[in-house]
């Protein structure tokens, strides 16, 4: 349990941000904004060397330019460039990095000596459409890169002409018979993102035409919109490939049934599914080093995105799967096998923490290798002396850095990013609180002091509900909604993990589903009372409560049966009408999952039993409303509806919106505008 911080150096220490002894101004959007900000490390072979990416704003302030940088895993010399670009990933040879970068209309996979940087990169790939993915074969022989394309339509001639008749086409309209007509923040083109096996030459370059590998597939590899390299793998033999995909046809939007394909390399069969018997999602394949054994992560209910993520081991000899870890109460994402074959490497939410576990595959027992904070992606270099372990590392006092760990050793910290930056820069120290929530069961939360804070006065506060809302508020740093900017305008801010919240095991999390209002709303009132009791200096007076997507609809749903403590309220791209949200959403199988497992028209008085809609007669808070054009998860119209009632209403009220955001806020000009505008509004009614 993290106890409150007695000054801003020791939260510095803990993110690995250097504070200035004269440390006193405030963080602000702007310095959230024009952070360098550094992700995917990889790991040499040899465990020598880590290459990542690292995202600096642009000259324009209009986006972000990366670069890959290389730095030494003994921690004593400074980063280097190797080249612009993203998707570094270490050749078996150990010598050459392969990356994605543009190469005239097209992103490609190009390839540089990170023994020799001053040689000028290689282009791989010729392509006649973006790569949007990519992997390595063992053997060094193949590369396989994942394009979006006509399913059927995977030679290269049939792509260029797919393309063509695209660039020819002069009506705007597109024609559909079936759903996902838009997801996440993109119309749907009618393409999938296919896997093509392209050989590579004595000399690193791409050789001949490619294989498809996923011929007429009907699904995407890597899944739309977030899926990557991690979505497949080669097995160590170089021979096949296995990934994890959903059959689309025409169930994919209200379908979580991802399963595990596995294919050859030389594309001489169709895609095999040999997780055919579970229903439910399948992902994330992993191979030991002799192939001998495989791993897999696997959820059991169909229809619930949010379902534990248990391993499943297989074993090649005795040709059976089980699950490793069938008492271990915490959901899996990144799994690796260890060098020996006896353990895995794996990644989970844990009360308020990411962390890193090692998993013993003959007991199931797990042991943290990473403490406090938030551990973002990892990877690891099988050296003769042991597994390296290379991951980001981030927390709510700063942003991530890499990290180098060792067998038995602790985390070295590799790269210094942003310590020049915030120099001078006081992180405002936050604790973690407890209290009896729904069912006298245990809830955490955050409590962060307000820069300026001095003991016995009194302070405006936020007061904070997350998204997912299988979510958490956890010991992490953001880049949207970071609670250090709110603190440095000089408000307390308040955070709470309610019933729904993940990493206090899947019991917790599953009491959200069908209670979107009740359960979490206990919870909400409760630590609201138990952060003032914790922290006397909240001014309850003058609070504010914020939140965004369910925490947008939470907030709707508070001004309609729990306004009282709130001076003013803002919604981000919460939803508004529940009953419309279950025809409107992209995504299906989240809306009706949560609400009882059925469709809107089978049992509306599920969808009406929490809906803000239905309240809008008891509103009389002020509030801010914000909703973008390109969410198509929660589609503007809630925000706008929202908007309307409350001017109808005459209450005080302002609507902020952006053209060309999603569900996320994401360019640096904009962001900066929302927080503008949110600290505006908050001054306005909180002082």
């Amino acid at each position: 349990m993290i106890r409150l911080f007695a000054a801003a150096a020791a939260v510095f220490a803990l993110s690995g941000v250097v504070a200035s002894p004269a440390a006193a101004r405030p963080f602000t959007q702007k310095d959230l904004v024009a952070l360098d900000r550094v992700s995917d490390p990889r790991i040499s072979p040899d465990g020598r060397w880590v290459v990542y990416d690292l995202a600096t704003l642009n000259a324009r302030g209009a986006g972000r330019d990366h670069a890959i940088m290389k730095v030494a895993t003994g921690g004593t010399e400074a980063p280097v460039k190797l080249a612009r670009g993203a998707a570094a990933r270490w050749a078996p040879d150990g010598e050459h990095v392969f990356f994605i970068a543009p190469a005239g209309a097209a992103d490609q996979v190009w390839s540089i000596s990170a023994v020799h940087p001053e040689r000028p990169p290689q282009q791989v790939t010729d392509l006649p459409t973006d790569v949007g993915a990519f992997r390595l074969s063992p053997d060094g022989r193949t590369i396989v890169v994942s394009m979006a394309v006509i399913p059927g339509q995977e030679t290269l001639t049939e792509i260029r002409r797919s393309l063509a008749e695209k660039a020819a086409k002069t009506s705007s309209g597109t024609l559909y018979d079936h759903l996902f007509v838009r997801h996440w923040d993109t119309w749907s083109d009618h393409t999938r993102n296919h896997l093509f096996a392209l050989a590579l030459g004595s000399d690193g370059k791409a050789t001949g035409d490619p294989v498809a590998l996923t011929q007429g597939f009907d699904g995407d590899v890597p899944s739309k919109p977030f899926g990557d390299d991690g979505d497949f793998v080669i097995t160590p033999d170089s021979r096949s490939l296995v990934f994890s995909a959903r059959l689309a046809g025409r169930t994919e939007p209200w379908s979580t049934n991802f399963d595990l394909w596995s294919v050859p390399l030389t594309g001489s069969a169709a895609p095999y599914d040999i997780t055919a018997d579970n229903k439910a999602w399948d992902a994330a394949p992993a191979f030991s080093p002799d192939g001998r054994l495989a791993a897999h992560r696997a959820m059991k209910r169909p229809g619930f995105e949010a379902d534990r993520f248990g391993v499943i081991l297989y074993s090649d000899a005795t040709r059976t799967s089980r699950e490793i870890d069938a008492a271990w109460d915490r959901s899996a994402d990144q799994i690796a096998f260890a060098g020996d074959a006896k353990s895995l490497y794996v990644e989970a939410d844990d009360v308020q923490n990411v962390r890193i576990f090692r998993m013993d595959l003959a007991s199931g027992a797990t042991t943290p290798l990473t403490g406090k904070g938030h551990v973002g992606a990892f990877d690891l270099a099988r050296t003769p002396d042991g597994d390296v372990l290379t991951f980001t590392r981030d927390t709510l006092a700063g942003p991530p850095q890499i990290y180098v760990m060792r067998p038995g050793g602790a985390p070295v910290q590799l790269t210094h990013v942003g310590e020049a930056a915030l120099r001078g820069v006081e992180m405002s120290p936050y604790e973690s609180f407890s209290f009896a929530g729904w069912n006298n069961e245990t809830v955490h939360g955050w409590i962060m002091k307000p820069h300026g804070w001095t003991p016995g006065a009194k302070f405006p506060t936020v007061f904070w509900v997350h998204g997912g809302p299988q979510g958490s508020w956890e010991d992490s740093w953001s880049s949207r909604w970071n609670p250090q900017v709110w603190a440095g305008w000089g408000y307390g801010v308040v955070m709470v993990d309610f019933h729904g919240s993940t990493g206090y095991g899947q019991a917790f999390t599953d009491a959200i589903s069908d209670h979107w209002g009740d359960r979490p709303l206990e919870d909400l009132q409760k630590g609201w009372a138990a952060a003032q009791a914790k922290a006397p200096w909240i001014d309850a007076s003058r609070a504010c409560e914020a939140g965004a997507s369910y925490g947008g609809f939470m907030t709707y749903w508070m001004a309609g049966v729990w306004s009282q403590p709130w001076k003013c309220q803002i919604s981000h791209d919460g939803v508004f009408d529940n009953r419309i949200m279950g025809y409107a959403t992209e995504e299906l199988w989240f809306s009706e999952w949560d609400n009882g497992g059925t469709t809107v028209w089978r049992n509306p008085a599920n969808y009406e039993r929490f809906n803000p809609i239905d309240h809008v007669a008891d509103w009389t808070t002020p509030m801010l409303v914000i909703h973008s054009e390109k969410d198509f998860r929660i589609p503007i119209d809630q925000g706008i509806g929202a908007f309307t009632a409350l001017q109808r209403k005459g209450i005080e009220s302002e609507f902020l919106t952006f053209p060309d955001e999603n569900h996320w806020v994401l360019k640096p000009a904009n962001s900066l505008m929302w927080h503008d505008t949110v600290e505006a509004w908050l001054k306005r009614w909180i002082g």
